[in-house]
């Protein structure tokens, strides 16, 4: 401003080039700087020892006018020199816990290495760092429909923060809600929907579920400056939410807005199929093999959840028809336009309504409900196998995540509580609950009887998929319990707001990267503490021992000595991961051990070794996760409209590291 002319020189705290001159030794001579600051110093001071300012154009002499709310000639510079706007302590404040477990409920295999969650502190940062953070969500909000990716800029503000003394966190606290809101508003289109992904066109299926989550995380139907109902009239001129995808139909049936009838079977008798049919789901691409399991589960219970004043409004506002009179029969294959990669071809359509109509019939009745119960008992033990077996961090975010219901004062089969400012809370057996008034978990009692408050009571917890299996099966069981603190694991926040990570990081992945950039620039000796950092945690997240029990009952692939995208708790090597992982504990090796530490020893180099060759495929490719099990002309019975090519992985992936 002042170099500009629309700001005096004396209103400028003093950067006096003269700091160079002092000895070298004095603690505040410029060069002790760090080089950021210091390459911004230098040239400052220079221009402010010259009170350099350009030329006075009528631009500039315009700017006096507008940019101050007095005469520029009345401005008392001395005071504008300590002037600065100290916004409201505004609870926006992030702190990245690297490395820590803090639960009795979290399960480890080396101490958390390489763990990574946000936790909300309503008490760290001071006015200026807050401002710092608003400033970066404005920007981003600003910008929104240029540059839909944050740049993690939250992340990179915590370096100037002081760590604090932390703070039992909630699953989805209100400060978790408001930054989710955030972000889902962040990134709607501008036609008022949302897409598949946050740079991808409107689809049914991004914009119902995106809505409907917004509902639940307590917006109204007319809230975001009209957002909601934008977003509610791009859903219904689409056709409504019957014509969302599989997924979105499962995800609505499971919260009462759409019916079970309305989706094409799940069977989880598929389970006891024996293995050697190419149409067992144990020959599935992992990915949508964990996926398919608990929804196969959940499909078979037919669960609901509590049918709620919000649930009974969303059926009102997603459909273009009443409720009752919706076809769910003809809704079972309808697929908005917008969401269809590929039509479903007739031998499809001719499988799905034999099992819809014939084989579910008998199945949900005695004598053949009996071959369900046998079946659902199968899939919940592999269900808790990939639990025990990735510490309840599951494969992905689909069996893990937030996903909400409200309680009503109508509902039926629940336990009551009464904290002690009076409000009533619910717990649903979740094993976890708290007052929705004063937040505290520690103050509620059990209630003598039934107590109903006017006001809709909340229930927050985080069951998806495997989660939420859990919770079905039992309550109140262990399993259930240990996977609420893995809920954060996937959790990121950005100055766009808070998401759901794709995996529970790239840890690995990325320091794998780092390490062979920083070594093939001949950078070693300089960033030797760094690679030693780098060094150690290659060497604590390699797989050290393979799943337990038969791998080939539990459709596993061998895991000793791999890599995994993330962490080592996670548990899924990645035929690529690994290679990476190796190529760097290869190249530090040759580094003396001084500076990097000491090598991976010859025998997990073997194994990682005898990973990578494992995954080979008989056409010479590697296999992600597993070798392909099955055959291509299965795709015709994939959930095509959701995504390509989902179910049956190929061997896609060709090294040439070694």
């Amino acid at each position: 401003m002042v170099v500009l002319g629309v700001f005096e020189w004396s209103g400028n705290n003093p950067l006096p080039p003269q700091m160079w001159l002092l000895p070298y030794f004095l603690p505040v001579h410029p060069g002790r700087m760090w080089c950021h600051c210091r390459m911004v110093y230098l040239p400052m001071s220079y221009i402010y020892g010259k009170r350099f300012v350009g030329p006075i154009t009528p631009t500039v002499l315009s700017l006096r006018k507008e940019l101050y709310s007095c005469p520029y000639q009345q401005i008392d510079w001395n005071r504008a020199r300590n002037e600065c706007k100290v916004l409201p302590p505004d609870p926006a404040m992030w702190r990245l816990k690297i490395a820590q477990g803090g639960s009795p409920w979290l399960k480890t295999t080396n101490n958390h290495v390489g763990r990574q969650v946000w936790e909300f502190d309503p008490n760290m940062g001071t006015a200026e760092e807050i401002a710092a953070v608003q400033k970066v969500r404005e920007l981003f909000r600003e910008h929104r429909f240029e540059m839909k990716h944050s740049a993690d800029l939250l992340m990179r503000l915590q370096i100037i923060v002081l760590s604090v003394t932390g703070a039992l966190n909630t699953v989805l606290s209100p400060e978790h809600q408001r930054e989710i809101r955030r972000y889902l508003y962040n990134h709607q289109n501008k036609d008022g929907g949302w897409g598949l992904h946050i740079e991808g066109h409107s689809t049914m299926f991004g914009s119902a579920l995106t809505y409907v989550s917004l509902r639940l995380l307590g917006e109204g139907p007319d809230d975001g400056d009209g957002a909601m109902q934008t977003a509610r009239t791009w859903i219904l001129d689409h056709g409504g939410a019957t014509a969302i995808t599989s997924w979105g139909k499962f995800w609505l049936s499971v919260l009462g807005v759409f019916e079970w009838y309305g989706n094409n079977p799940l069977p989880p008798e598929m389970w006891l199929l024996p293995y050697f049919l190419p149409v067992h789901p144990g020959r599935m691409w992992c990915h949508c093999r964990m996926v398919y399991l608990p929804m196969s589960y959940i499909y078979g219970k037919r669960f609901v959840g509590p049918i709620t004043p919000t649930v009974l409004s969303l059926r009102k506002e997603l459909y273009a028809c009443p409720y009752q009179q919706i076809d769910w029969n003809r809704a079972r294959n309808e697929c908005a336009k917008e969401d269809l990669y590929y039509p479903h071809p007739l031998i499809q359509d001719i499988i799905w309504a034999s099992l819809h109509k014939v084989v579910e019939p008998v199945l949900m009745h005695s004598p053949g409900s009996m071959l369900r119960e046998k079946a659902l008992h199968i899939v919940m033990q592999h269900i808790h196998y990939e639990d025990e077996s990735t510490r309840y961090i599951c494969i992905g975010p689909v069996n893990k995540g937030a996903f909400y219901y409200e309680q009503g004062s109508s509902s039926r089969y629940r336990t009551l509580y009464r904290c002690h400012t009076g409000a009533v809370s619910v717990q649903y057996g979740m094993g976890s609950f708290r007052c929705i008034e004063c937040q505290d978990p520690s103050r509620i009692s059990t209630s003598t009887k039934p107590v109903w408050c006017g006001a809709r009571c909340t229930v927050r917890f985080g069951p998806v998929l495997n989660m939420l299996s859990c919770w079905i099966e039992d309550p109140n069981s262990e399993a259930f319990k240990l996977h609420l603190p893995r809920v954060y694991d996937y959790l990121w926040i950005a100055e766009d707001g808070m998401k759901m990570q794709g995996y529970n990081g790239s840890q690995l992945w990325d320091t794998a990267f780092t390490v062979q950039a920083i070594i093939s620039t001949d950078l070693s000796e300089e960033y030797g503490p760094t690679l030693k950092r780098a060094h150690d945690y290659i060497k604590d997240s390699q797989v050290l021992e393979d799943c337990p029990g038969d791998l080939s009952f539990w459709h596993r692939h061998i895991s000793k000595g791999g890599w995994t995208f993330c962490t080592a708790d996670h548990g899924w090597p990645v035929s690529d991961c690994t290679a990476e992982g190796l190529m760097a504990s290869v190249l530090l090796s040759k580094i003396s051990p001084e500076i990097v530490g000491e090598p991976l020893c010859a025998g997990r180099i073997y194994d990682a070794v005898n990973v990578i060759l494992s995954l080979m495929n008989r056409d010479g490719g590697f296999a992600a996760y597993e070798l392909t099990r099955s055959y291509a002309w299965l795709e015709v019975s994939t959930c095509k409209c959701i995504f390509p090519c989902l179910q049956f992985l190929h061997g896609i992936f060709i090294f040439t590291y070694f």
